[in-house]
């Protein structure tokens, strides 16, 4: 049985490490995060310490060390901008790093982690679950059986609704986010990139503090990409209980995402305990294209209409001839 700390206990997305941790085998022995709203820990470890100050919990943790009981694993769910941090104190620690996404804000942060990851001997590991989502593996297949000539067209729309809590916290601050394109784009870039191969050239068409735009060309595709925060911009027509519309479309066909999600983190973790995990090369791609988009000059200040609709491939001038 492998032991687990974990970074970032209250937020949205632990209570998926967590189940993940126990549903693979393993313990939870300390947790750490400023607020103390984690009752959610009692589902699955009850028993973990608990700490709302970095140093206590380093305290525990180097305790644990010195007496022989040193943690495997340390798992980060942190805001975005502390990853960096993070990662390289689970590192020189001596466990293995489990850490969301984005694993970092900037490139350059990638190259310093590998050195610290080369001096320590312990691995980083970057939770990339919508790799492991089955109809993105399908995908994945059959364009690879694809002819290797082929460049196809693709518009990815990814919208999901927040409230105003969103720009109070360190969600809506660009610079601990990363902006949207970071913080809600990054898998889908992650496994474009993946799947149809590096970027070749990108254009930011919007970017504001609910919604970014844009066009990417891919060695083999065409991508207009639209991702929002703002439920208004949900078609009407998939307005439900849910407030999350998200949307492959290649050509005429279109890859459903509705399902499929329940158990990514768990398969994640399977993955990475037996050596499949996706380490720092596997990211630098994505985090690179997430940081020049946040960087980029968009070409309308608006961002008033939604792009896909007004921007067909055809008329871009991004347009390759097959």
């Amino acid at each position: 049985m492998k032991t687990f700390a974990l970074i970032g206990a209250a937020g949205y997305i632990a209570p998926r490490h967590m189940r993940a941790i126990k549903e693979t085998g393993h313990q939870l022995v300390a947790a750490l995060d400023m607020h103390d709203s984690v009752g959610v820990i009692d589902t699955y470890f009850p028993e973990a310490a608990f700490f709302t100050e970095f140093e206590r919990f380093d305290r525990h943790l180097e305790k644990l060390k010195r007496s022989g009981r040193k943690v495997d694993y340390i798992s980060i769910c942190s805001p975005n901008y502390l990853h960096d941090a993070h990662i390289r104190f689970g590192l020189r620690y001596g466990a293995h790093v489990i850490c969301e996404k984005p694993l970092v804000l900037n490139p350059w942060n990638i190259d310093v982690l590998r050195s610290v990851e080369k001096e320590s001997g312990c691995m980083v590991q970057n939770i990339l679950q919508l790799r492991l989502h089955p109809n993105i593996l399908a995908l994945k297949k059959s364009i690879e059986a694809a002819s290797e000539d082929d460049v196809f067209d693709i518009d990815l729309t990814y919208i999901t609704a927040r409230g105003r809590w969103y720009f109070a916290s360190w969600k809506g601050d660009e610079s601990q986010s990363g902006g949207i394109a970071t913080n809600i784009g990054i898998h889908f870039f992650d496994v474009l990139i993946w799947i149809f191969g590096p970027v070749l050239r990108s254009r930011v068409h919007v970017h504001t503090h609910d919604r970014a735009s844009g066009f990417l060309e891919l060695k083999r595709a065409r991508v207009r990409w639209f991702l929002s925060i703002n439920g208004a911009h949900i078609p009407s027509e998939s307005v439900g209980d849910s407030m999350t519309y998200r949307v492959i479309k290649i050509g005429d066909k279109e890859i459903d995402l509705d399902r499929g999600f329940d158990n990514l983190h768990v398969s994640s973790y399977q993955q990475i305990l037996i050596g499949q995990g996706y380490g720092l090369e596997k990211t630098q791609a994505a985090i690179q294209l997430v940081h020049d988009i946040r960087n980029a000059t968009p070409e309308t200040s608006t961002g008033s209409i939604h792009p896909l609709a007004d921007l067909p491939l055809t008329d871009h001038p991004f347009k390759r001839d097959k």
